[in-house]
């Protein structure tokens, strides 16, 4: 590959994946070998959250680097009825000249939408896979079987409504590994990557890894990679906090875990697992394509997860709550050079936009809401560690249950207009299972993290809030 004054950029996400799933080992071997490798490479960001635990309104917000609040896309916008006008970092990279090429789901509502929005080389989304897929003679993905769907009661627009969610419980995927769709579209990714080495400007590619989410349809051999009689589980696995507001109870995540055993939770924890390292997998394939053109060593990588999922932790399924296992993302950012390799300051989703735009040299059009870590990466001084980063939750088809967190180095407050509020102290106290929001000796903590979450609600223009007591 010839000589390229700019870096190229790869951005890997994937989908529901944790952020204690770097550097596990479940049944004797590791569950994210490539990431892990990647890791000795990079900056590894240990206290990375994201914005909101909801992939459309996540998505929308890492493209832009600005809050749900402010993009108006508060919930799971398919239509993009709620979209407006933010510039992403695909427009950026483009109008920088790069090469752009987007594989995988695409999750971002913005008006006019991204595609329209971006000039593309190469674009392939879901309807592509599908239709692809069914030019082929291959099934898009395995029918779902009953167990796959399940179906609860929730807060939407002011009243409850049944709606049904993908369960907990795992099946088989039916069709061959090569035509899984993260495998189809890493394989496309790949050919994207090989193509540009002929080119003459950088490239930027977004690859955007549907695993490990619901349902938990699982390719062989993923499927049988590890034991469920193996998985060490977490103690917290079926148990609530101590102190947890009553209406958690009635949330989506708290329904989909009732009625599950332990040896069900074996079984989904492998299933997530499997997916987890099959995504990994994917990672892998795109980290080999690039060090056989040339082009690794002079590549920024960004890797994360939209959001997390509690699998079975606080007696919760999927995401849409604030605790860890929601919130908190794996991160990961190579850029050529760097000599910071790991940093457990909190930071946002929002910040990879600004760090972006700095070690490229370009200029955000407008106010973004995150900060730029590039100084960090490159040795020099890193955020205040008395930072604070914020999370919010409005609900998934349509405004419901609210939920709102503020989250520092040591403690985390959540708020909900409807419910007591909640404190942890994830110094002491890392899954949550102590609500200290009564404590008289963290009444000063307490007030000065509300503080600052109405502060920020002002900021950012969150009508949803309520009224600060």
């Amino acid at each position: 590959m010839g000589t390229v004054a700019k870096p190229n950029v790869v951005m890997i996400t994937t989908d529901h994946q944790r952020s204690d799933t770097l550097f596990m080992r479940q049944d004797g071997m590791e569950v994210t070998p490539h990431l892990n490798r990647l890791a000795a490479d990079s900056c590894v960001f240990s206290r990375a959250y994201c914005s909101t635990p909801l992939c459309v309104p996540a998505r929308t917000a890492l493209a832009t680097g600005k809050y749900p609040a402010r993009t108006g896309v508060l919930v799971n916008d398919w239509s993009g009825e709620t979209a407006s006008d933010h510039r992403s970092m695909h427009e950026y990279l483009g109008e920088a000249g790069y090469r752009l090429g987007h594989f995988g789901v695409q999750h971002i509502r913005l008006r006019p939408e991204l595609r329209a929005r971006a000039r593309f080389d190469a674009y392939m989304d879901l309807a592509d896979y599908k239709r692809i897929a069914g030019e082929r003679g291959a099934e898009a993905a395995s029918s779902p079987s009953p167990e796959s769907k399940r179906e609860v009661m929730e807060m939407r627009n002011g009243a409850y409504e049944r709606r049904s969610y993908s369960s907990a419980l795992p099946s088989v995927w039916s069709g061959p590994l090569e035509k899984h769709q993260d495998v189809f579209f890493t394989r496309q990714a790949e050919a994207f990557l090989r193509k540009s080495a002929s080119e003459e400007r950088p490239f930027a590619l977004f690859l955007n890894i549907w695993a490990p989410h619901p349902p938990l349809a699982v390719p062989e051999p993923y499927a049988s990679r590890f034991r469920p009689s193996a998985i060490e589980l977490p103690s917290n696995i079926g148990v609530p906090a101590a102190g947890e507001p009553r209406n958690r109870r009635l949330g989506v995540p708290a329904q989909l875990a009732e009625g599950i055993t332990e040896e069900q939770w074996r079984r989904t924890w492998a299933a997530h697992l499997g997916l987890t390292q099959l995504a990994d997998a994917c990672v892998g394939r795109i980290i080999r394509t690039l060090q056989e053109i040339g082009a690794y060593e002079n590549t920024i990588i960004l890797f994360m997860s939209d959001h997390g999922d509690h699998l079975g932790q606080h007696a919760m399924y999927q995401k849409m709550e604030m605790y860890e296992q929601a919130v908190r993302v794996p991160m990961l950012i190579k850029t050529p050079g760097a000599r910071l390799r790991w940093y457990d300051g909190v930071m946002s989703h929002l910040d990879v936009l600004p760090t972006l735009l700095d070690l490229l040299g370009l200029k955000a059009a407008d106010q973004l809401d995150g900060l730029s870590l590039a100084s960090a990466l490159g040795g020099g001084p890193a955020p205040d560690d008395d930072r604070a980063v914020f999370s919010q939750y409005s609900g998934n088809a349509g405004i419901g249950d609210i939920r709102r967190a503020v989250i520092t180095k040591r403690y985390k407050y959540i708020y909900d207009p409807h419910a007591d509020d909640e404190l942890y102290d994830l110094q002491e106290d890392l899954l949550e299972m102590n609500n200290l929001a009564g404590e008289p000796r963290l009444a000063a903590v307490r007030a000065r993290l509300r503080g600052a979450l109405f502060r920020w609600a002002r900021d950012c223009g969150d009508e949803l809030l309520g009224d600060e007591a």
